[in-house]
């Protein structure tokens, strides 16, 4: 295969092209060896004009070495590039013709392959019943899709989007708009009862809007690129499609490929990457942006793209038509178009055109030879190449005057030369995958058309369409000639042109198909758009599924929205390809600026080698820091002289000292240690961090080490509980595996008599509410905060569970469902199936038991989204509960869900399995425990007692879920796992801590048994000491007496051995 001018290659699998010719035996299809394409078989084999053909074969063996020298195809010198190394490339078509060594373009074909085995392969899994039971269907609310926008000023793609949605809502979608600068678009959406968010400057998307709230997101265009929030957890599940209709950035990827700016490509490829799919409206763009394709592309047919700019330029050009082409009032102009596509068999399909146009000449007399009256211009190719030469041969030789057939590229102004068109004949017999664009735009304005019976084309004439103007009949809207008989476009031509004029008839069918042309496969885009968000779409139990594609109604697929936008004055009409460009240079300033910043960062090699050495030096002490805290942990479990309070006190200092000799306390951690209360908000990645707060009651939980917040003191959860480590129970335990991570030692991180925790969803909702004309606060604010502390300061309500996120006001509740209604309407109808099994589990029950904790309607409501408050002591009970339950319930889903990924609660494979039982764990615990459960007002603080004790009588299992029953629980579990060290699978001892009675005795055996190794280890030193054989003396120095010293100036030595 042919490789891209300048060396970039273009992407050929099985998900962008589908070759449909075959290669030799060694694997090289040379062109000499290629099959007959379609177009030769019909000159071959079918009944054709024998002058025809004659005159035809003339003029390519005549100049067959000019036409290799100059055609857009000729890539034969080149085809062994690809392997080459990648280079930048320009002009807008220019890769296209280097896709090796086509006859007629038969072999490029985008199908994306990719795409639709794996819609085939989740509509297989989803029809595939869960184990032995299967998920139900509730659907108590519709299914809720945002629609990006960068603006929202009059545009195509507005008037598209407003089409798609209005269909989408018939069909039952709630659909919500979000855009970063307003215009007068925003009032159609709202016309159409559809609520508008406007992003002000100053304000970014991923700061405002919870994605998980969206069953899906549709991006509008290429400038709405998905931001930084939705690239990062825990948005990067929520489906994105993104539709693309700009080819600005295929321009500007090979500046960056010429340039050596890898990282712009780079970074275009994360995010195109991070969409579900990639629409595009035509199958030539996901060639050009082959560079970014990770096998998500999609074409879906249809815009108002062409209607849109033939009406806006349509004004200009009616004001002077003939200035800037430079033709006369008397000449007649007639355009070939073709397929925007080029091929090596380009030049014979224009020169049968050519020969079938030639007996007009005739009927166009001129009076100088040098300025005939009939003007052809074949408009193909792109600015560079040299195509025009071939087709002043061809001209030449068919014996045009010089200068009436003319070629001009795609790259100059095509809307110029169509707009001046007298008639417009599509000259490629390449069968198009959709209806060919330039033949629309001819339509739109107003230019009767010529066309050969390509299959795309028929389509609209044959199909049994109910909707009279979505067809080009011929003889109606248009003519078409068969492609093995071009003779037919000779009579057509007859047809439509008198006297240098085009005929009443030309006329009427050029009226007809810009109508037509206007609302062009309306039909096609609506209900391509459903199909696709039917099969990207994941839809909770608890949501409805959307109506059948065909019951949208004809009327809304029949036009183009052009009515809504009537009103808008043409004044405000942007230009958006100066928009996208400016754009486009902000994305390259951003990333070019990042890149500086990261170059100038950098160090000499002296310096990277010093800063290992460090780094190294760093994790040796680290290391060395946690050996002494384990070590004096363990000291600190041993039997130890109590001593006076002061030497109790400064032990207690040093201690604190040394676990913070690491971290510096800050003033939030200060003001924290003094305050009855602490609240912890669990997160998971950095789109959440807007929505976590910074004062000193509120402390973060980052469920994973990476998604941690620079410079705050949040709690590090897998570092507490290593079981968050692992991604699996990570996702599936959700904000209980908090719970665990805190509770496991928890003196060593909270100090507090209260505890709490809060959602960083139930902060998010604040601005949920504000698109439908409502306000719903549902964290809580100052003066709720203040209410609940100093009901704890007074000890108003006792040992209480305090919740301010209500269950009868959650979205998923509309319906005002009791508590197992509803769990089993979030867990695909099994929530009550799953508790009933992980209770008979929990507590060992043999027989046949199906019972379930009663949770009655007594006008009462209960918690949702972990967002309450609770004393510690009591929710170490609570903690003590759950991780029991939560083993129970891990045994019965584990092995089915870990392997397939199904799970019988949810409809979908899903990754958060139970985390929704969980989700409501705390009301069955709280109500059956006999605590008091009050909901507090999150924003004016006032406090309702629900579920009141009294009327709890007979109904509570305290037996069930009273302290000693579950104390006694834990220490048989913690005996089996700390006696019996069972080899299989166990998730319980990962939970949290392991501990019983029998802990203290071994441990006690183990320090006496420590003591006596010491003892006998002294004992048997002495006993060696004692044995050591000992050197006999052999003398001692003897000191002369004083008078011996006086008289005489020797030394006198006197040795005796002593005995």
């Amino acid at each position: 295969m042919g490789s891209v001018e300048n060396g970039l290659a273009v992407k050929r699998d099985l998900h962008l092209l589908r070759s449909s010719s075959v290669t030799n035996g060694n694997g090289r299809n040379p062109f000499g060896q290629r099959p007959r394409s379609r177009l030769a078989r019909f000159v071959l084999f079918k009944k054709i004009d024998y002058l025809q053909w004659i005159c035809t074969v003339a003029v390519f063996l005549f100049f067959v070495v000019l036409f290799q020298m100059f055609l857009p195809g000729s890539v034969m010198e080149k085809s062994g590039g690809s392997g080459g190394e990648r280079e930048g490339f320009s002009g807008d078509l220019t890769f296209l013709k280097e896709i090796g060594g086509l006859d007629f373009g038969e072999d490029i074909k985008f199908e994306p392959t990719t795409l639709m085995l794996k819609f085939a392969k989740e509509a297989r899994e989803a029809n595939m019943s869960s184990g032995s039971r299967r998920g139900v269907r509730f659907g108590f609310r519709k299914p809720k899709l945002a629609l990006v926008f960068a603006d929202l000023l009059v545009d195509p793609q507005q008037i598209l989007m407003v089409t798609v949605a209005v269909a989408l809502q018939e069909i039952g979608y709630d659909i919500e708009v979000y855009s970063l600068e307003d215009g007068p678009v925003a009032d159609v959406w709202r016309n159409k009862g559809i609520g508008v968010k406007i992003m002000e400057a100053s304000d970014k998307i991923k700061t405002s809007v919870d994605w998980l709230n969206y069953d899906g997101i549709l991006l509008g265009s290429l400038e709405a690129r998905p931001e930084e929030a939705l690239v990062q957890e825990p948005y990067k599940s929520v489906p994105l499609i993104w539709t693309i209709h700009e080819s600005a950035l295929a321009t500007h990827s090979r500046q960056y490929f010429s340039t050596g700016q890898i990282e712009l490509v780079d970074d275009w490829k994360k995010v195109f990457n991070r969409a579900t799919v990639v629409v595009f409206p035509n199958h030539v763009l996901p060639i050009l942006y082959s560079a970014f394709d990770s096998g998500n592309y999609f074409v879906i047919p249809g815009s108002p793209a062409e209607a849109w700019e033939a009406d806006r330029l349509g004004a200009l050009h009616r004001e002077n038509p003939h200035d800037k082409m430079n033709y006369g009032p008397d000449d007649f102009v007639i355009v070939v178009v073709g397929s925007q596509f080029l091929y090596r068999g380009l030049w014979l399909e224009h020169a049968l055109v050519l020969q079938a146009l030639s007996p007009f000449l005739a009927d166009f007399p001129s009076e100088t030879n040098s300025n005939p009256h009939l003007k052809i211009v074949i408009l193909s190719g792109e600015l560079r190449s040299n195509y025009s030469v071939a087709v002043e041969a061809i001209a030449l030789n068919l014996r045009y005057p010089k200068g009436s057939v003319t070629h001009v590229s795609l790259d100059e102004d095509a809307d110029s030369v169509l707009s001046r068109a007298n008639f417009v004949i599509y000259g490629s017999f390449l069968e198009e995958q959709s209806f060919p664009d330039l033949l629309i735009r001819a339509m739109c304005f107003g230019k009767p058309i010529a066309a050969p019976d390509l299959s795309m084309i028929r389509k609209y004439q044959d199909a049994d369409c109910i909707v009279i103007n979505d067809q080009v009949d011929d003889r109606v809207n248009g003519y078409l000639f068969p492609k093995e008989n071009i003779r037919v476009l000779t009579q057509i031509m007859s047809n439509m042109v008198s006297k240098g004029k085009l005929s009443p008839l030309a006329h009427n069918v050029a009226s007809i198909g810009k109508r037509t042309a206007k609302n062009l496969m309306v039909s096609e885009t609506v209900e391509g758009y459903a199909s696709l968000l039917e099969n990207v779409l994941k839809l909770p139990s608890e949501v409805a599924f959307p109506h059948n594609v065909s019951e949208i109604p004809l009327n809304l697929k029949a036009e183009w929205q052009w009515h809504s936008f009537e009103a808008i004055a043409v004044s405000e009409y942007p230009n958006r390809t100066l928009r996208i460009y400016k754009s486009l240079d902000w994305v390259e300033k951003q990333t070019n600026h990042t890149q500086r910043e990261t170059s100038g960062s950098m160090t000499p090699p002296e310096e990277i080698f010093v800063r290992a050495i460090w780094e190294e030096e760093k994790s040796i002490a680290l290391a060395y820091t946690g050996r002494r805290r384990e070590e004096e942990e363990l000291k600190g479990r041993s039997d130890q002289a109590r001593g006076t309070w002061e030497e109790v006190y400064r032990s207690a200092k040093k201690a604190d000292r040394s676990r913070n000799d690491l971290h510096e306390r800050d003033e939030g951690e200060l003001e924290r240690t003094g305050q009855p209360l602490c609240i912890y908000e669990p997160y998971f990645g950095e789109g959440t961090w807007p929505f976590l707060h910074r004062t000193s009651l509120y402390r973060g939980l980052g469920l994973s080490t990476k998604g941690r917040r620079p410079g705050a003191d949040d709690v590090d959860a897998p570092s507490r509980l290593p079981l968050l480590n692992n991604p699996y129970y990570r996702d599936v335990l959700g904000e209980v595996g908090a719970f665990f991570a805190i509770a496991n030692r928890i003196d060593r991180i909270h100090k507090n008599a209260w505890i709490g925790f809060q959602s960083w969803r139930a902060t998010a909702r604040k601005c949920c509410s504000i698109l439908k004309g409502g306000f719903k606060q549902e964290f809580l604010s100052k003066t709720a905060e203040s209410a609940v502390l100093d009901a704890i300061q007074a000890r108003r309500h006792g040992d209480t569970l305090y919740f301010w996120v209500r269950m009868d006001m959650d979205p998923r509740n509309r319906l005002q469902q009791d508590f197992w209604s509803f769990c089993d309407a979030i867990n695909a109808g099994n929530c009550k199936f799953a508790f009933s099994e992980a209770l008979k589990k929990m507590y060992g029950i043999k027989q046949d038991w199906s019972s379930l904790p009663p949770m009655p309607v007594d006008g009462d409501t209960w918690s949702v989204m972990h967002s309450w408050v609770l004393p510690t002591r009591s929710f170490l009970e609570f903690v003590m509960f759950s991780r029991i339950f939560v083993d129970a319930l891990d045994a019965q889903i584990y092995e089915e869900h870990r392997q397939s990924g199904h799970c019988f609660l949810s409809l979908y494979k899903d990754k958060h399995c139970y985390s929704r039982v969980l989700e409501l764990l705390v009301n069955v615990w709280a109500y059956h425990s006999a605590r008091r459960m009050v909901y507090v007002n999150p924003k004016t603080g006032l406090m309702q007692e629900q579920h009141r004790l009294k009327s709890r009588r007979g109904q509570m299992w305290v037996k069930w879920f009273q302290y000693t029953t579950l104390k006694s629980m834990d220490e048989d579990l913690a005996e089996e796992s700390d006696s019996d060290h069972p080899r299989k699978r166990w998730l319980w001892p990962s939970t949290g801590e392991v501990f019983w009675q029998g802990v203290y005795e071994k441990e006690r055996n183990q320090r006496n048994k420590d003591k006596e190794k010491r003892r006998q280890q002294s004992k048997d030193k002495i006993r060696r000491i004692k044995r050591r054989t000992h050197q006999k003396v052999l003398g001692k120095y003897v000191k002369p007496p004083p008078e011996q010293m006086d008289n005489s100036n020797s030394t006198v030595v006197a040795a005796s051995v002593i005995r």
